[in-house]
């Protein structure tokens, strides 16, 4: 390893929480987050990417790889980016705590731990997602990782709708 690359690098860290509501039971918003079918769709097959591959083991150590190419409505069309995801915790329908990475072309570009925690209410379930990271250098940045998982947990909605 070069010395200088390695005190030049830096790493950025931010922790942030999302807590959305959806009028249906924990059980049901677990089963999105488990059952692979369920889950490549409201999580992989966003409008801005084509899925090159997803590939799920849900299970505590199992793992999770999906791949995308960026597609001509994004920022940056033909951009290769991939997930790596590893379960550390599962708790049915109580509690899911991951370690994922994301790589955008052939750099890695943040390290992070999630946690999903499903709460029953009156009205249905709360989930609390809590997020923390730390982003390397030519990263999205907490901002826009926070707004992604934003638009991820409305896509979450949706398909617990249909």
């Amino acid at each position: 390893m070069n010395l200088t690359m390695s005190l030049n690098r830096s790493a950025t860290h931010n922790t942030f929480v999302i807590e959305r509501t959806y009028p249906t039971t924990p059980e049901r918003v677990f089963a999105a987050f488990a059952d692979p079918v369920k889950k490549r769709r409201w999580y992989a097959g966003v409008e801005t990417r084509n899925v090159e591959k997803f590939e799920m083991d849900f299970r505590v150590g199992g793992r999770e790889h999906s791949s995308y190419r960026m597609n001509e409505s994004s920022r940056f069309p033909g951009m290769a980016l991939s997930n790596d995801t590893t379960y550390l915790d599962i708790l049915p329908n109580r509690r899911i705590v991951i370690a994922y990475t994301m790589t955008l072309g052939d750099k890695r570009i943040s390290a992070s731990l999630g946690t999903f925690e499903f709460l029953t209410r009156d009205n249905g379930t709360d989930l609390i997602f809590t997020d923390q990271a730390a982003y390397f250098e030519g990263s999205d940045g907490a901002k826009m990782r926070e707004g992604g998982w934003q638009r991820l947990l409305e896509r979450l909605a949706s398909e617990l709708e249909s």
